[in-house]
């Protein structure tokens, strides 16, 4: 029993481990990216793109739900080319995370005109026919894509709809420039850096806050759809819902905010 339970902990110290160190890798390879525009640029080259038409992601129907394609620089290059596109316009693209063998994912919207693009808005309805899929609003299609796609493209259409909101500098009137990943703005006019909001906006969210693990985990083993908290009620989303699921999904994986000991 003994030799049992320590060839079990020592399985799990390391799996957790391995977990870790993958988490660790990736968010230093996305800050790598992030914060180096050439290793970016170099990341596209094997990188894959999803879509976007005026905020709303490019899906095709399989069977009972729906998957958001993914195309490599080639094909988008030779999309842009076949609409009488130039290829400037992949510089619109942002990052959105990358696959544990640092494969980057990056998010273009092919119906918003950006201030450092010339490129006028692609016609949807050309593109889909192109693309043999729909754009379609997001919240309409969340029920029907998998975990991965619902995050990946709710990520992607924030950080899409705050680069359209935020092209120019509040200070200066002039135009901002995005760096190759999109993850920040910057006045040239007076070295004014730009993020996206970390911040609670009000219009789309009624409130957010902070939970332990612990919280969370008892929040979900409760009949009652809330549990009470000592400064408030800590709602959680319905079982069907995408949010339900990722919650859960966390709640039940390893640990691995600190190394086994």
């Amino acid at each position: 029993m003994s030799l049992y339970c320590g060839i079990a902990c020592r399985r799990k110290s390391f799996w957790s481990y391995r977990l870790l160190s993958t988490y660790v890798t990736k968010s230093r390879y996305l800050f790598e990216l992030k914060e180096d525009d050439d290793a970016c640029k170099k990341a596209q080259q094997t990188g894959a793109f999803y879509l976007f038409h005026s905020l709303a992601p490019l899906l095709q129907k399989s069977e009972h739900q729906y998957q958001a394609p993914q195309h490599s620089l080639l094909e988008l290059e030779r999309l842009l080319a076949k609409f009488g596109q130039d290829t400037q316009r992949i510089e619109d693209s942002v990052l959105i995370g990358c696959s544990e063998q640092h494969e980057a994912w990056f998010a273009l919207d092919l119906g918003l005109n950006s201030s450092s693009s010339i490129n006028a808005s692609l016609q949807k309805q050309e593109m889909e026919t192109e693309l043999k899929g729909s754009f379609m609003e997001l919240r309409k299609a969340l029920f029907q894509l998998n975990t991965k796609d619902a995050s990946l493209l709710s990520t992607a259409q924030a950080l899409l709809r705050w680069h359209d909101g935020h092209q120019f500098c509040s200070r200066s009137g002039q135009p901002t420039k995005k760096n190759m990943a999109g993850s920040k703005r910057v006045c040239p006019s007076n070295k004014i850096i730009y993020y996206p909001q970390i911040q609670v906006n009000l219009r789309e969210l009624e409130a957010a806050g902070w939970f332990s693990h612990d919280e969370v985990a008892t929040a979900l083993r409760r009949n009652n759809p809330y549990t009470q908290q000592q400064n408030g009620t800590f709602w959680l989303p319905p079982k069907l819902a995408i949010a339900h699921q990722l919650i859960k999904e966390w709640v039940e994986k390893p640990n691995c905010s600190t190394l086994p000991a």
